[in-house]
């Protein structure tokens, strides 16, 4: 299994949302790195859910439950997406201030390559987030 992080500004599309619908494609993804992680998801892997630009913190876990297949909101046939489901809210919210100031996290994506919307998250890193967040799976 591996594990990843996905953003998500809450005003378009937040975990809540994610709560009521029972799941959802995440759909729009136009960087070609982010994509390539899609690619790479498989069904059941597991996958912090994050909200962007409002809260900036991980809220929840979700699951993935398609794999990749064509986005038809993309013209040009090049990009995908995939379908997800919640798992569970994270206990505590882990806001991005908590993460950059945890020296254990200094090498993750999130840090490094904060622009990137769909990112792999290492074990190691997922289990400290885990526990950052008061949470058990």
């Amino acid at each position: 299994m591996a594990y990843w992080l996905m953003k998500s500004e809450p005003f378009k599309y937040s975990w809540d949302r994610l709560v009521e619908d029972g799941r959802t494609h995440w759909d729009g993804v136009r960087n070609y790195q982010a994509a390539n992680n899609l690619k790479a998801m498989k069904t059941g892997d597991l996958a912090f859910f994050y909200h962007s630009n409002e809260g900036v913190e991980i809220v929840g876990i979700a699951r993935i439950v398609k794999e990749y297949y064509p986005d038809p909101s993309d013209a040009s046939g090049r990009f995908g997406m995939v379908d997800i489901e919640p798992v569970k809210k994270m206990t505590k919210a882990v806001p991005l201030k908590d993460i950059k100031t945890d020296a254990r996290l200094e090498d993750i994506s999130l840090v490094r390559q904060s622009r990137l919307s769909v990112q792999s998250v290492s074990d190691a890193h997922w289990k400290i987030l885990l526990e950052m967040g008061d949470t058990t799976l």
